[in-house]
């Protein structure tokens, strides 16, 4: 649910300065905006406007808000020192009192994880189906390649334009979250289910996936069930398959062949790079091996 529009205008002018700044400078999407100055406005209904807020009324927050769920608090209080820092950024406090919010703990869920041979049957299963040439078996390839190759997101997948498939570089150009553009690799693999998925495609749609959908372009709906339909045809089971899961499977491979966690938070367009440490916990065998085998203090132990 939104935010009510006399909601919208009560907000400080502070806090429009800072929206302002995440749309500009940072290119924030409409619903982060959104979420953003949900989250300020609950602060400002309970302790006045933030940016003249001294550290004890924020320390107040704990009990103000203690019935939130951990993560919608840490997510408040992330929203708050942001702000903060904003406003010391801009010269418009002299102090940044976030540091009394209340501490908020929050554990990341694992992502559900595919092995490369649970993924290597779903490749094979859509391979041989796409060996009929028909064009829905052949776009199901396609956007599989796509999904586990390059690691993209659903709704980045189902809503690539047709020019953004150059045809000179293996690249292709994404945007992502918050309007954000970046250009991803595309396998050798993925760009020749591209070339078959292309020359089967009967559209004049700007869309790569086209549809008679609102949207112009296939669902990301849709994809979660052809994927889960695929899934059960591989004998797998299907509650463990849907698109972001073949997302982290991208992850969690690429970092296990020896990937660098800052070309992975690139490739999969993360602005922070605590989001793409989640994908560590996969891996802790080859980091204590990298470690015994390449750090000094291993040499000497064999002296």
């Amino acid at each position: 649910m939104g935010v009510p529009r006399k909601e919208k205008a009560a907000v400080s002018a502070t806090i429009e300065q800072f929206l302002a700044m995440l749309a500009a400078e940072r290119g924030a999407a409409r619903n982060t905006l959104e979420a953003y100055r949900r989250d300020l406005l609950a602060a400002q209904l309970a302790i006045g406007d933030p940016a003249l807020a001294e550290a004890d009324a924020l320390a107040s927050l704990g009990a103000v808000w203690a019935d939130l769920a951990p993560a919608s608090l840490a997510r408040r209080c992330s929203a708050l020192r942001q702000f903060y820092g904003f406003l010391v950024d801009e010269g418009l406090r002299d102090d940044d009192p976030s540091p009394a919010l209340p501490s908020t703990v929050t554990r990341r869920p694992l992502p559900r994880l595919l092995s490369q041979e649970d993924v290597t049957r779903l490749l094979t299963r859509a391979e041989e189906e796409a060996a009929s040439d028909r064009s829905d078996a052949v776009r199901l390839l396609c956007l599989l390649e796509l999904l586990y190759g390059s690691g993209l997101r659903a709704s980045e997948l189902v809503s690539l334009l047709v020019n953004a498939v150059p045809r000179d570089a293996p690249f292709l150009h994404v945007a992502g979250k918050g309007g954000q553009q970046r250009m991803v690799p595309v396998s050798t693999r993925a760009r020749h289910a591209l070339s078959r998925w292309l020359a089967l495609r009967r559209s004049t749609s700007r869309h790569l996936f086209p549809s008679h959908g609102v949207d112009g372009h296939l669902t990301r709906v849709r994809l979660f069930q052809l994927l889960r339909a695929l899934a059960a045809r591989a004998d797998i089971d299907p509650t463990r398959v849907s698109p972001h899961v073949l997302r982290h499977a991208f992850a969690t491979h690429l970092l296990e062949g020896g990937a660098d966690l800052r070309v992975l938070q690139m490739l999969l367009g993360h602005a922070d790079i605590s989001t793409t440490q989640i994908y560590t916990h996969v891996d802790s065998a080859r980091l204590v091996e990298l470690v015994n085998a390449r750090h000094p203090l291993a040499r000497m132990s064999d002296l």
